[in-house]
């Protein structure tokens, strides 16, 4: 799977953390095609951390919280794609998520493929609680590995922090996105702070696997799961934007999609979506 352009979504964790289910996902869907975001390339919708039961099932395989996902994650992805958009999902190289739930370490094919089976598009891969016995690059290879070999073309956005060099090795695991900086949060000093880390970074960013400088602040106004205080202003929205475009970062928005401000929609009428590693076109 050859990544032409940055990946470009939405993802529940900015704002919603462990506060998700099948109806947010389902909405969230249906505000990016009605709004038109889905038209302009944000096409991949995330559940992030926090979406499965807190031990594996009788076979091992994970399972969704039936309270969150009453109706499974098969029927869920399939809503999805209906929508003509793509479906993703989160897991963990460690034991654990970062989050305490069960991670893919030591069951990357069988999550894999469960994932196939699920009709999952996108993995974001985390990496807390991992075994200080082999290194990331081995933890990610593997995992690499198995969705190369699940059946299914699944988009692998490997989130190991830019801990242990990452950017010398991510391109032998076959992830096509990488996170390169820790966590952002809403504010124009975490903007500050990831930009500039990209200047050893940005070498390594290009077509085939991507530069990620986190997910979207823009318009969640300082509230959500990674809210401080008053988030950032309308100019420093803009500005945080046009960065991660320059430098070809994915772009996965991180606010509730489904009551976007006026504000945060002023400020998409100087959005620009990323279509290659430098491009700026208008949308």
């Amino acid at each position: 799977m050859m990544q032409q352009t940055p990946p470009m979504g939405w993802n529940t964790w900015n704002t919603f953390g462990a506060d998700i289910s099948d109806g947010l996902i389902r909405q969230a869907a249906d505000a990016l095609v009605d709004s038109g975001l889905a038209e302009a390339g944000y096409r991949y919708v995330v559940i992030d951390d926090c979406w499965s039961l807190p031990t594996r099932d009788a076979s091992g395989r994970l399972a969704p919280d039936p309270q969150k996902f009453p109706h499974g994650m098969r029927a869920l992805a399939d809503y999805v794609h209906a929508k003509g958009l793509k479906f993703g999902m989160y897991s963990c190289a460690g034991t654990l998520t970062c989050a305490g739930y069960p991670g893919s370490y030591d069951y990357e094919y069988t999550d894999a493929q469960t994932f196939a089976e699920w009709g999952v598009d996108f993995l974001k891969y985390d990496y807390c609680f991992h075994t200080p016995v082999l290194e990331g690059k081995y933890l990610y290879r593997r995992m690499g590995t198995a969705l190369a070999n699940c059946g299914r073309e699944i988009l692998f956005s490997a989130c190991s922090w830019g801990v242990e060099e990452t950017q010398t090795w991510i391109k032998t695991t076959g992830a096509q996105m990488w996170r390169s900086t820790g966590d952002i949060h809403d504010s124009w000093e975490f903007v500050k702070k990831l930009t500039l880390e990209q200047d050893r970074l940005h070498p390594y960013n290009g077509v085939g696997c991507f530069n990620d400088m986190d997910m979207l602040i823009v318009g969640m106004q300082g509230k959500g799961n990674v809210g401080i205080q008053s988030g950032c202003t309308a100019e420093e929205y803009r500005t945080h934007f046009s960065l991660w475009c320059l430098m070809g970062s994915p772009l996965m928005i991180g606010c509730d999609v489904r009551s976007l401000s006026p504000e945060t929609w002023g400020c998409r009428k100087c959005i620009i979506k990323c279509v290659s590693g430098s491009s700026l076109i208008p949308v």
